[in-house]
Protein backbone atom coordinates (compact mmCIF):
# COMPACT_ATOMS: atom_id res chain seq x y z
CA UNK A 1 0.00 0.00 0.00
CA UNK A 2 1.39 3.19 -1.16
CA UNK A 3 0.68 6.66 -0.05
CA UNK A 4 -2.00 8.36 -2.38
CA UNK A 5 -0.38 10.57 -5.15
CA UNK A 6 -2.46 13.33 -4.77
CA UNK A 7 -1.13 16.62 -4.17
CA UNK A 8 -2.35 18.62 -0.95
CA UNK A 9 -1.60 21.70 1.02
CA UNK A 10 1.27 20.40 3.66
CA UNK A 11 0.83 22.01 7.34
CA UNK A 12 2.39 22.25 10.81
CA UNK A 13 1.47 19.26 12.84
CA UNK A 14 3.18 18.70 15.89
CA UNK A 15 2.59 15.24 18.05
CA UNK A 16 2.49 11.65 18.41
CA UNK A 17 0.29 9.55 16.44
CA UNK A 18 -0.10 5.41 17.75
CA UNK A 19 -0.44 3.62 14.75
CA UNK A 20 -1.59 -0.13 14.77
CA UNK A 21 0.26 -1.12 11.45
CA UNK A 22 -1.33 -3.32 9.62
CA UNK A 23 -0.12 -6.64 8.22
CA UNK A 24 1.68 -6.12 4.57
CA UNK A 25 2.88 -2.86 4.39
CA UNK A 26 6.47 -1.49 5.65
CA UNK A 27 6.53 1.06 8.40
CA UNK A 28 7.83 4.08 5.86
CA UNK A 29 4.79 3.54 3.90
CA UNK A 30 2.34 3.56 6.96
CA UNK A 31 3.92 6.74 7.90
CA UNK A 32 3.79 7.92 4.41
CA UNK A 33 0.07 7.38 4.00
CA UNK A 34 -0.35 8.99 8.20
CA UNK A 35 1.62 12.19 6.90
CA UNK A 36 -0.58 12.57 3.61
CA UNK A 37 -3.61 11.93 5.80
CA UNK A 38 -2.59 14.68 8.32
CA UNK A 39 -1.24 16.85 5.49
CA UNK A 40 1.85 17.03 8.05
CA UNK A 41 5.02 18.77 6.50
CA UNK A 42 7.08 16.80 8.55
CA UNK A 43 7.22 12.88 10.38
CA UNK A 44 9.33 9.92 11.57
CA UNK A 45 8.81 6.65 12.62
CA UNK A 46 10.15 5.37 16.20
CA UNK A 47 11.09 1.83 14.87
CA UNK A 48 10.80 -0.29 11.87
CA UNK A 49 8.07 -3.54 12.31
CA UNK A 50 8.27 -5.69 9.17
CA UNK A 51 6.08 -5.51 6.61
CA UNK A 52 4.55 -9.23 8.10
CA UNK A 53 4.32 -7.96 11.63
CA UNK A 54 1.61 -5.24 13.37
CA UNK A 55 1.19 -3.74 15.92
CA UNK A 56 2.00 -0.41 17.78
CA UNK A 57 4.31 1.41 15.98
CA UNK A 58 4.50 5.39 17.30
CA UNK A 59 4.61 7.81 14.79
CA UNK A 60 6.24 11.50 15.66
CA UNK A 61 4.87 14.49 13.49
CA UNK A 62 6.53 18.07 13.91
CA UNK A 63 8.53 18.91 17.03
CA UNK A 64 7.90 15.44 18.31
CA UNK A 65 10.43 14.33 15.71
CA UNK A 66 13.24 15.42 17.80
CA UNK A 67 12.21 13.49 20.69
CA UNK A 68 11.46 10.31 18.85
CA UNK A 69 14.95 8.68 19.31
CA UNK A 70 13.05 7.73 23.25
CA UNK A 71 10.84 5.38 21.52
CA UNK A 72 13.79 4.32 19.64
CA UNK A 73 15.13 3.13 22.34
CA UNK A 74 12.56 1.97 25.06
CA UNK A 75 11.81 -1.56 25.41
CA UNK A 76 9.34 -3.65 23.22
CA UNK A 77 6.62 -6.22 24.22
CA UNK A 78 6.25 -8.48 21.37
CA UNK A 79 3.23 -11.39 20.58
CA UNK A 80 4.16 -13.98 18.22
CA UNK A 81 3.40 -17.52 17.39
CA UNK A 82 6.28 -19.84 16.52
CA UNK A 83 5.68 -23.01 13.99
CA UNK A 84 8.07 -25.94 15.35
CA UNK A 85 9.52 -28.56 13.55
CA UNK A 86 10.29 -26.48 10.21
CA UNK A 87 13.55 -24.10 9.64
CA UNK A 88 13.02 -21.80 6.93
CA UNK A 89 15.53 -19.58 5.28
CA UNK A 90 13.98 -16.48 6.67
CA UNK A 91 13.26 -17.42 9.80
CA UNK A 92 9.77 -16.53 9.22
CA UNK A 93 6.35 -17.96 6.90
CA UNK A 94 8.31 -15.79 3.95
CA UNK A 95 11.25 -18.10 3.57
CA UNK A 96 11.70 -21.50 1.43
CA UNK A 97 11.86 -24.39 4.38
CA UNK A 98 15.57 -25.52 4.73
CA UNK A 99 14.13 -28.38 7.11
CA UNK A 100 11.83 -30.35 8.93
CA UNK A 101 12.07 -32.38 11.79
CA UNK A 102 9.77 -34.32 14.78
CA UNK A 103 8.57 -32.49 17.65
CA UNK A 104 8.55 -34.38 20.93
CA UNK A 105 7.83 -30.96 23.27
CA UNK A 106 6.53 -30.94 26.58
CA UNK A 107 5.42 -28.43 29.49
CA UNK A 108 8.53 -29.16 31.08
CA UNK A 109 11.02 -28.54 28.38
CA UNK A 110 9.10 -25.02 27.40
CA UNK A 111 9.45 -23.92 30.97
CA UNK A 112 13.34 -24.58 30.98
CA UNK A 113 13.85 -23.20 27.73
CA UNK A 114 11.48 -20.05 28.89
CA UNK A 115 14.11 -19.57 31.79
CA UNK A 116 17.01 -20.51 29.77
CA UNK A 117 15.89 -17.52 27.19
CA UNK A 118 15.36 -14.87 29.64
CA UNK A 119 17.93 -12.21 30.56
CA UNK A 120 21.08 -11.05 29.39
CA UNK A 121 22.30 -12.99 26.08
CA UNK A 122 24.31 -12.69 23.00
CA UNK A 123 22.31 -12.61 19.23
CA UNK A 124 23.68 -12.60 15.97
CA UNK A 125 21.09 -10.48 13.61
CA UNK A 126 19.25 -12.12 10.92
CA UNK A 127 20.30 -11.65 7.54
CA UNK A 128 17.21 -10.87 6.29
CA UNK A 129 17.07 -7.52 8.09
CA UNK A 130 17.48 -3.98 7.68
CA UNK A 131 20.71 -3.95 9.71
CA UNK A 132 22.92 -2.35 7.23
CA UNK A 133 26.69 -3.54 6.48
CA UNK A 134 29.04 -1.19 4.29
CA UNK A 135 26.12 0.80 3.74
CA UNK A 136 23.51 -2.14 2.52
CA UNK A 137 20.99 -3.73 4.45
CA UNK A 138 21.13 -7.12 5.47
CA UNK A 139 18.82 -8.26 3.44
CA UNK A 140 19.97 -6.86 0.22
CA UNK A 141 23.34 -9.52 0.53
CA UNK A 142 20.52 -12.30 1.46
CA UNK A 143 18.49 -11.44 -1.25
CA UNK A 144 21.77 -12.08 -4.03
CA UNK A 145 22.15 -15.42 -2.15
CA UNK A 146 25.28 -13.81 0.03
CA UNK A 147 25.94 -14.42 3.84
CA UNK A 148 27.46 -11.78 5.36
CA UNK A 149 29.43 -11.75 8.93
CA UNK A 150 27.20 -10.42 11.83
CA UNK A 151 28.70 -9.09 15.23
CA UNK A 152 26.66 -10.73 18.06
CA UNK A 153 25.03 -7.79 20.30
CA UNK A 154 23.96 -7.47 23.88
CA UNK A 155 20.47 -7.84 23.89
CA UNK A 156 17.70 -8.41 27.02
CA UNK A 157 14.56 -10.30 27.19
CA UNK A 158 13.36 -9.19 30.00
CA UNK A 159 10.03 -11.02 30.63
CA UNK A 160 9.39 -14.44 28.65
CA UNK A 161 6.67 -16.80 28.39
CA UNK A 162 5.82 -19.88 26.09
CA UNK A 163 2.83 -22.03 26.01
CA UNK A 164 1.59 -24.41 23.50
CA UNK A 165 -1.17 -23.12 21.39
CA UNK A 166 -3.23 -24.67 18.51
CA UNK A 167 -2.84 -22.42 15.20
CA UNK A 168 -4.20 -23.41 11.65
CA UNK A 169 -0.91 -22.16 10.16
CA UNK A 170 1.44 -25.06 11.67
CA UNK A 171 0.91 -28.54 12.65
CA UNK A 172 2.82 -27.80 16.27
CA UNK A 173 2.82 -24.13 17.43
CA UNK A 174 3.57 -21.94 20.78
CA UNK A 175 2.59 -18.60 21.70
CA UNK A 176 5.52 -16.33 23.11
CA UNK A 177 5.10 -12.98 24.37
CA UNK A 178 8.81 -11.64 25.16
CA UNK A 179 9.58 -8.18 26.83
CA UNK A 180 12.85 -7.33 25.18
CA UNK A 181 15.55 -4.46 25.21
CA UNK A 182 16.23 -2.03 21.64
CA UNK A 183 17.94 -4.25 19.00
CA UNK A 184 16.55 -7.54 19.93
CA UNK A 185 15.09 -9.99 17.03
CA UNK A 186 12.19 -11.77 18.28
CA UNK A 187 12.59 -14.27 14.58
CA UNK A 188 16.01 -14.82 15.58
CA UNK A 189 14.57 -15.35 19.74
CA UNK A 190 12.21 -18.00 17.69
CA UNK A 191 14.69 -19.63 15.79
CA UNK A 192 16.79 -20.83 18.79
CA UNK A 193 14.27 -21.28 21.29
CA UNK A 194 13.43 -24.12 17.95
CA UNK A 195 16.86 -25.42 18.25
CA UNK A 196 17.05 -25.44 21.91
CA UNK A 197 13.71 -27.74 21.78
CA UNK A 198 15.35 -29.69 19.36
CA UNK A 199 13.06 -29.25 16.59
CA UNK A 200 13.74 -25.32 14.92
CA UNK A 201 10.83 -23.08 14.24
CA UNK A 202 10.04 -20.07 12.15
CA UNK A 203 7.67 -17.29 13.03
CA UNK A 204 4.29 -17.54 11.74
CA UNK A 205 3.04 -14.34 13.36
CA UNK A 206 4.43 -11.35 15.01
CA UNK A 207 2.18 -8.25 17.07
CA UNK A 208 4.27 -5.39 18.87
CA UNK A 209 1.66 -4.57 21.85
CA UNK A 210 4.03 -2.30 23.90
CA UNK A 211 6.80 0.42 23.23
CA UNK A 212 8.02 1.96 26.16
CA UNK A 213 4.60 3.32 27.64
CA UNK A 214 2.52 3.22 24.84
CA UNK A 215 0.30 0.17 24.38
CA UNK A 216 -1.57 -1.49 21.42
CA UNK A 217 -4.74 -0.43 23.56
CA UNK A 218 -3.95 3.54 22.43
CA UNK A 219 -3.58 2.40 18.58
CA UNK A 220 -5.49 3.86 15.49
CA UNK A 221 -5.76 1.40 12.70
CA UNK A 222 -5.28 2.46 9.33
CA UNK A 223 -8.82 2.09 7.93
CA UNK A 224 -10.19 4.19 11.02
CA UNK A 225 -7.83 6.97 10.15
CA UNK A 226 -8.80 7.31 6.84
CA UNK A 227 -12.45 7.52 7.70
CA UNK A 228 -12.46 10.38 10.24
CA UNK A 229 -12.56 13.51 8.83
CA UNK A 230 -9.75 16.33 9.67
CA UNK A 231 -10.26 17.48 13.31
CA UNK A 232 -10.93 13.89 14.32
CA UNK A 233 -7.51 12.70 13.07
CA UNK A 234 -5.95 15.76 14.52
CA UNK A 235 -7.73 14.71 18.11
CA UNK A 236 -5.67 11.11 17.29
CA UNK A 237 -2.76 13.11 18.41
CA UNK A 238 -1.10 12.90 21.84
CA UNK A 239 1.12 15.84 22.93
CA UNK A 240 4.89 16.08 22.01
CA UNK A 241 5.76 15.18 25.78
CA UNK A 242 3.61 12.31 25.96
CA UNK A 243 7.16 11.13 24.69
CA UNK A 244 8.34 12.51 28.08
CA UNK A 245 6.72 10.67 30.72
CA UNK A 246 10.16 9.84 32.73
CA UNK A 247 11.28 13.08 32.37
CA UNK A 248 11.19 15.41 35.74
CA UNK A 249 8.92 18.81 35.11
CA UNK A 250 10.95 21.72 35.69
CA UNK A 251 8.84 25.16 35.10
CA UNK A 252 10.75 28.41 34.42
CA UNK A 253 8.95 32.16 34.51
CA UNK A 254 9.29 34.04 31.13
CA UNK A 255 12.85 35.61 31.68
CA UNK A 256 14.27 32.09 32.54
CA UNK A 257 12.16 30.76 30.17
CA UNK A 258 13.71 32.95 26.89
CA UNK A 259 16.67 32.78 27.69
CA UNK A 260 16.84 28.85 28.22
CA UNK A 261 15.10 28.62 24.57
CA UNK A 262 18.40 30.20 23.51
CA UNK A 263 20.28 27.90 24.75
CA UNK A 264 21.49 29.40 27.93
CA UNK A 265 21.96 27.73 31.16
CA UNK A 266 19.90 28.54 34.27
CA UNK A 267 20.72 27.86 38.11
CA UNK A 268 18.81 26.40 40.61
CA UNK A 269 17.85 24.57 43.51
CA UNK A 270 17.19 21.35 41.49
CA UNK A 271 19.10 18.32 42.31
CA UNK A 272 21.05 16.05 39.47
CA UNK A 273 18.73 14.82 36.93
CA UNK A 274 20.02 13.62 33.80
CA UNK A 275 16.30 13.59 32.07
CA UNK A 276 14.23 17.14 32.26
CA UNK A 277 11.41 18.41 30.92
CA UNK A 278 11.45 22.15 30.98
CA UNK A 279 8.53 24.51 30.78
CA UNK A 280 7.67 27.93 30.38
CA UNK A 281 4.60 30.10 30.36
CA UNK A 282 2.85 30.39 26.67
CA UNK A 283 4.29 34.13 25.86
CA UNK A 284 7.73 32.69 26.30
CA UNK A 285 10.15 34.05 23.64
CA UNK A 286 13.76 33.23 22.89
CA UNK A 287 15.86 36.02 23.73
CA UNK A 288 19.03 37.11 21.45
CA UNK A 289 21.81 34.89 23.11
CA UNK A 290 24.02 38.06 22.61
CA UNK A 291 21.84 40.45 24.71
CA UNK A 292 21.66 37.56 27.85
CA UNK A 293 24.21 37.55 30.72
CA UNK A 294 24.89 34.77 33.17
CA UNK A 295 23.17 36.18 36.41
CA UNK A 296 24.00 34.61 39.92
CA UNK A 297 19.84 34.78 40.52
CA UNK A 298 19.03 30.98 41.62
CA UNK A 299 15.65 29.37 40.77
CA UNK A 300 13.56 27.75 43.24
CA UNK A 301 12.86 24.24 42.38
CA UNK A 302 9.40 25.67 40.95
CA UNK A 303 8.84 28.57 39.24
CA UNK A 304 5.98 29.81 37.07
CA UNK A 305 2.11 29.50 37.59
CA UNK A 306 -0.98 28.29 34.98
CA UNK A 307 -1.04 27.47 31.88
CA UNK A 308 2.72 26.08 30.24
CA UNK A 309 4.11 25.10 27.18
CA UNK A 310 6.71 22.43 26.67
CA UNK A 311 9.87 24.10 26.00
CA UNK A 312 12.05 20.93 25.31
CA UNK A 313 14.53 19.35 27.69
CA UNK A 314 17.93 19.15 29.40
CA UNK A 315 19.64 18.04 32.31
CA UNK A 316 20.46 19.21 35.72
CA UNK A 317 24.07 19.10 37.24
CA UNK A 318 25.57 20.98 40.63
CA UNK A 319 22.31 22.93 40.58
CA UNK A 320 22.75 24.24 36.67
CA UNK A 321 19.54 23.69 34.49
CA UNK A 322 21.41 22.39 30.74
CA UNK A 323 19.08 22.55 27.36
CA UNK A 324 19.48 19.84 25.28
CA UNK A 325 16.71 19.64 22.47
CA UNK A 326 14.59 22.45 22.18
CA UNK A 327 11.50 23.46 20.74
CA UNK A 328 12.01 26.70 18.04
CA UNK A 329 9.74 29.25 18.68
CA UNK A 330 7.35 28.91 15.77
CA UNK A 331 6.78 25.33 16.64
CA UNK A 332 6.39 26.59 20.32
CA UNK A 333 2.88 29.02 18.54
CA UNK A 334 1.75 26.35 16.17
CA UNK A 335 1.31 23.94 18.77
CA UNK A 336 -0.49 26.55 21.04
CA UNK A 337 -2.66 27.68 18.00
CA UNK A 338 -3.88 23.96 18.09
CA UNK A 339 -4.23 23.79 21.80
CA UNK A 340 -6.49 26.98 22.79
Amino acid sequence: MNAPSTRVQRRPVHGVLLLDKPLEISSNNALQKCKWLLRAEKAGHTGTLDPLATGVLPLCFGAATKFSQLQLDADKTYEAVASLGVKTTTGDAEGDVLATRPVAVSDAQLAAVEKQFTGAMRQVPPMHSALKKDGKALYEYARAGEEVEREARDVTVHELTLERVEDPRAEHAIRMVAKVSKGTYIRTLAEDIGEALGCGAHLVSLRRIATGHFGVAQCVTLPALEAMNEQERLACLLPVDALLPQHTAVTLDADNAGRFLSGLRRRGVWNDDEQVAVYGPPSVRAEPVLRQAQDDRVLSPSTGSGRTVLLGTGHIKAGELIPGRLLSPPEIQQILETTT
